[in-house]
């Protein structure tokens, strides 16, 4: 196991370092520090010295990959590329151009934004993989026909519907909820209701479509049929064997969610006045912050990576086959 971890440790570096590399080129090279400084700083104050001194404020004054005036090792390291791009392998994110130290604002952002995806990751796999079970059992019955057209109107709806409408109805009309704010502590809960209920359900149209399609192809298979003809009952069959037998790829679909549990929404975070990760990176992208876009970015990639590993090592638990390969 630990030569298997290893390898595929290894497959996911030269992912990463591709990323990182990408997003040095788009963000330097495509867009130059002067264009930078540019819209950062306006038409009006846009000058010859306003770039220059935004630039040196930044540390963007630097060569991009070569520094042929400096001595040694030098030559290298003071450079643009490993100032903005190669300290981020060690997790050394820098400065916002507001002066804030990065790493500080994901740490202190990190709460808020886990404080929603978790639940929300949690409950919606709950609910959706129990309704697409609820399907699947009543099949080829109107139960099954009107539970799939309730989940393409759900999913041809917009999220945006379901926050602005959920804060109407609940928060305003009801006043159940606070419509947007966050505290620390437990008194967190009643800001965190309402969000986590909208995420889950804006997501569980295409979650449950998307299960019910897995537990149909499984539940037409032989080995299902043998379980009938053993005389099980039609639940034993469907929490015994389909669902056992679905868990690649439910643990596929769900590997694209773990970036989420600490990225946070950029939607959901945002409408609702929740300092978390997401509204940290709408925030940067509105004030044309580059260094937090750069730095979010590249903390995507890292969990994307380290997901697609914890899925694999998941199918080894769940399918011997797997392992013996």
């Amino acid at each position: 196991m630990l030569a298997y971890i290893v390898r595929r440790l290894l497959y996911a570096l030269p992912i990463l370092i591709g990323v990182n590399l990408l997003t040095f080129l788009l963000f330097f090279v495509v867009n130059s520090p002067d264009d930078m400084a540019r819209m950062n700083l306006g038409a009006r104050h846009a000058t010859a010295e306003g770039i220059e001194r935004w630039k040196v404020e930044r540390g963007y004054d630097k060569p991009v990959f070569w520094n042929a005036d400096a001595a040694g090792a030098e030559k290298l390291t003071h450079t643009i590329f490993f100032d903005k791009s190669l300290r981020m392998f060690a997790f050394d994110f820098g400065a916002a151009d507001d002066g804030r130290d990065i790493g500080r604002e994901i740490r202190d952002r990190m709460g808020p934004s886990l404080a929603i995806a978790v639940p929300t990751f949690l409950l919606g796999l709950f609910v959706s993989v129990s309704l697409a079970l609820l399907l699947v059992f009543f099949r080829a019955t109107y139960l099954d026909f009107w539970g799939v057209v309730i989940c393409v109107a759900m999913m041809s709806i917009s999220s945006l519907f379901y926050i602005i409408g959920g804060q109407w109805l609940v928060s305003k009309v009801w006043s159940l909820v606070p419509i947007s704010g966050y505290a620390p502590g437990l008194d967190a809960a009643r800001f965190l209701i309402l969000p986590v209920l909208i995420s889950v359900i804006g997501g569980v149209g295409s979650s449950v479509r998307w299960y019910r399609t897995i537990f149909l192809e499984e539940i037409s298979r032989d080995y299902v049929r043998t379980a009938r003809a053993k005389g099980l009952s039609e639940l034993a069959v469907l929490f015994r064997h389909v669902l056992k037998n679905a868990m690649i790829p439910i643990l596929t679909g769900v590997v694209v969610v773990i970036p989420l549990l600490f990225m946070g929404s950029l939607l959901v975070e945002s409408f609702f006045g929740i300092p978390g990760l997401g509204s940290y990176t709408i925030d940067a992208i509105g004030a044309q912050d580059f260094a937090v876009v750069r730095a979010m970015v590249f903390i995507g990639s890292v969990l994307y990576i380290v997901g697609l590993i914890l899925t694999d090592l998941s199918y080894t638990l769940v399918d011997p086959r797997v392992r013996l390969e």
